[in-house]
């Protein structure tokens, strides 16, 4: 690929800074800078999404027969790029980039009618029901069951490590239809309406001190079959796909936009920070070559592939490397009693440079970055597989 910017893609550059300048309000770029994961709040996540939806670019790996601006990967990247560079919040990824592609894929015509319009709008807010207690990287030992009666399947089980699962109105999510043949054989994949009865959300709180994730409890509750996403029991097929999109997130713009903070912070000042930062940096441009060869597997219409497991390593291991460095540097002043403290109103003296609030909640939650999405080990096995042919 030509990794330079053509007098078009300039232009448009300049087009998507002048729309951030415009629209990415002090109040949306204050929660971009509070994230500590791939999850901004709901509120300010949708608040965005409306500004995106408005002027068409809220998907833009999407076709544009679906809603998409039918930008060129060039063009995807240099969005994702300007946005991580101006500080925009993040858009919740569950609905946008991860169960649509599915949709696209499996769903029937009233599928895709009834839930691409929302998933675009924001109006439908998505979570993941994959992980269960003793499910987690060996997910095909689910067990959820969904037992099926007449028009319904009758759902009781529990889900677990479900990132928003307190605000979401829908959930996808794999369940045991059969344990009959292989594991991966009895699983169906369903899109669930959260507000049904039976239904229980408990939260989870992280060692960051959040509330992000949750365990939700599933007591005999009836949902129709009609939301099943492809066929009975073809559900790991169906999750298989929309993993790849997981795996395939950006890394490269969110990792340039903290190594800027970093040089900003003063990192560089010091000889041995300085080699750390450089060697991070290389890192973050061959993980950009990776994401430029996944957004052109995109823009032809293919999905990512392995090159998705690759990338998955590579970024989630790079971030947790930036988080050791953000941490090194604060050093003390990175404690977890920081940010409570800067809540609490201490003395600014006693608590240390601004850039530190979020420094120590980040690392603490990116450690997960190489576990969640199937685990890093996990993917080594694909690509010894589907790579190198092992």
């Amino acid at each position: 690929m030509d990794l330079e910017l053509s007098p078009e893609d300039l232009a448009f550059r300049d087009e998507v800074r002048a729309f951030l300048d415009a629209e990415l309000t002090p109040d949306l770029w204050e929660a971009g800078r509070r994230m500590t994961s791939v999850f901004c709040d709901k509120d300010h996540s949708l608040a965005w999404q409306r500004i995106l939806h408005a002027r068409g670019w809220v998907a833009p790996s999407w076709p544009v027969e679906h809603g998409g601006p039918g930008w060129s990967e060039i063009q995807r990247h240099v969005f994702q790029a300007e946005c991580a560079r101006a500080g925009a919040p993040g858009l919740a990824p569950m609905g946008l980039r991860m169960v649509a592609p599915a949709i696209m894929r499996f769903g029937s015509p009233e599928q895709k009618a009834r839930y691409l319009p929302r998933i675009l709008s924001g109006e439908d807010y998505w979570c993941q029901g994959y992980s269960e207690p003793g499910a987690g990287s060996d997910l095909a030992s689910l067990r959820m069951k969904a037992a099926s009666d007449g028009d319904d399947y009758v759902l009781s089980g529990s889900k677990i490590w479900t990132t928003h699962a307190h605000w979401a109105t829908h959930m996808f999510c794999l369940v045991r239809t059969s344990t009959e043949g292989k594991p991966q054989a009895g699983i169906t994949f369903l899109l669930v309406e959260m507000d049904r009865p039976g239904i229980r959300v408990d939260p989870i709180l992280t060692l960051a001190g959040e509330h992000e994730v949750n365990q939700v409890f599933f007591d005999e509750v009836r949902t129709p079959k009609v939301d099943r996403l492809g066929e009975e029991n073809q559900g790991w097929t169906v999750a298989k796909h929309l993993l790849e999109f997981e795996r395939g997130g950006g890394y490269a713009a969110g990792l340039e936009a903290g190594l800027c903070r970093l040089r900003e912070a003063g990192a560089a000042d010091d000889p041995d920070q300085r080699r750390q930062l450089a060697e991070a940096q290389i890192a973050a441009l061959a993980i950009d070559v990776t994401e430029r060869r996944v957004l052109s597997a995109l823009a032809g219409g293919a999905n990512p592939g392995p090159a998705s497991s690759i990338l998955k390593a590579q970024g989630s291991e790079a971030l947790q490397r930036q988080d050791e460095l953000a941490v090194a540097h604060l050093g003390a002043w990175a404690a977890v009693h920081q940010p409570a403290a800067r809540e609490a109103g201490s003395n600014a003296a006693l608590i240390g440079p601004e850039h530190g609030r979020t420094t120590m909640a980040r690392y603490l939650n990116n450690r997960a970055a190489s576990i969640y999405g199937g685990s890093n080990e996990i993917q080594r096995d694909i690509i010894a597989r589907l790579v190198l042919g092992l």
